[in-house]
């Protein structure tokens, strides 16, 4: 997937690692970026175009469907981290309705564009997802699930055109890691690998030195040797669908 003259949506693209996405599509020649946001955005670029996109929100989400004509990308950034200890639901059931049913809300509204162009889905996840981060449970319980679902979205659209890749982010420079005294790449770092990953195609992007550690060890592992066994489980007349 190159994104070179593609059409390319980025939820939670204000700022952050959303932001540097919708910076790095254009530096790469993309067509047209459109740029959901909860609030206001301004950008000088005539390919980029504003969408109010709450991905909780279901009426904006139809909205936003209704203003995109083509489709070959669909990044889903938004996200939300709260620091926790699980004892507050509010706090799990805040951070699954953006980080997991959001994403999968999206993706469904917008499918049938990027089954037509025959495109990709993104989803922007964590190494929280594979091992959880014990200060953010609830953010990595999340991660976790839309994990899975990236899994199984790959295997059920796979004959029809649609790939599904989940990026694994490792600590990058946002302000929900200003907390932590760790290393930290820049969000225009973190765009750069994703879309190198996408553009080589990989199932899981790996775009930062931390998560690149760990790469090799993911794609020889048991998991993806589960993940690609029970891929043959879905019918071929779904797959065909």
């Amino acid at each position: 997937m190159n994104i070179s003259h593609k059409s390319v949506l980025i939820t939670g693209a204000n700022r952050g690692i959303g932001r540097a996405l919708l910076d790095e599509a254009l530096r790469r020649g993309a067509k047209k970026v459109y740029a959901g946001t909860r609030g206001a955005l301004q950008h000088a670029d005539e390919r980029v175009t504003p969408l109010t996109l709450d991905v909780t929100n279901g009426s904006q989400i139809q909205r936003a469907v209704d203003e995109v004509d083509t489709l070959d990308v669909l990044i889903n950034n938004a996200g939300i981290a709260i620091y926790d200890d699980l004892s507050n639901l509010d706090v799990l059931e805040q951070t699954f309705a953006v980080n997991f049913l959001g994403l999968l809300k999206v993706t469904n509204a917008f499918l049938p564009l990027l089954k037509r162009s025959k495109g990709a889905i993104v989803n922007d996840l964590s190494l929280a997802g594979l091992a959880p981060l014990p200060i953010i449970p609830s953010y990595s319980a999340s991660k976790a699930a839309a994990l899975n679902l990236t899994q199984s979205l790959r295997a059920l659209l796979a004959g029809q055109g649609v790939t599904v890749h989940a990026v694994v982010l490792g600590p990058v420079d946002t302000d929900m890691n200003r907390g932590f005294n760790i290393p930290k790449v820049s969000t225009e770092s973190a765009a750069v690998g994703i879309f190198d990953g996408l553009e080589k195609g990989e199932e899981e992007i790996f775009p930062d030195p931390t998560s690149r550690s760990i790469a090799e060890g993911w794609r020889a592992g048991v998991s993806k040797a589960l993940e690609r066994q029970f891929a043959a489980f879905v019918p071929q007349r779904s797959a065909s669908v």
